[in-house]
């Protein structure tokens, strides 16, 4: 079976319409074709992020936060080894 994908824009008319509170979550889902708990994961997705929510495919802007962190990291981890490189060349010179 293949994934269901919906747009940002239907996600949270979906979500609108569940807060809305016209119609049961039950019969919303089963109008809407999405399962009610998917329904309450988005609205709990746009109670934690607001207008941050579902950014789209790819990463996630935590992803993206977390690979400049990795970068950083790396960055620091590369210069450090130089160091000790150097120094492993020295104190081989001094020992001669």
């Amino acid at each position: 079976m293949k994934r269901q994908r919906f747009t940002r824009e239907f996600k949270l008319e979906a979500v609108r319409l569940l807060e809305r509170g016209d119609k049961p979550a039950t019969a919303l889902s089963r109008e809407l074709g999405v399962p009610r708990n998917r329904l309450y994961k988005w609205k709990a997705e746009v109670d934690a992020n607001g207008e941050e929510a579902f950014p789209g495919s790819g990463r996630r802007p935590e992803s993206v936060a977390e690979l400049e962190r990795l970068k950083r990291e790396n960055a620091r981890l590369r210069e450090e080894n130089e160091i000790l490189k150097k120094a492993a060349r020295y104190f081989a010179r001094e020992s001669k």
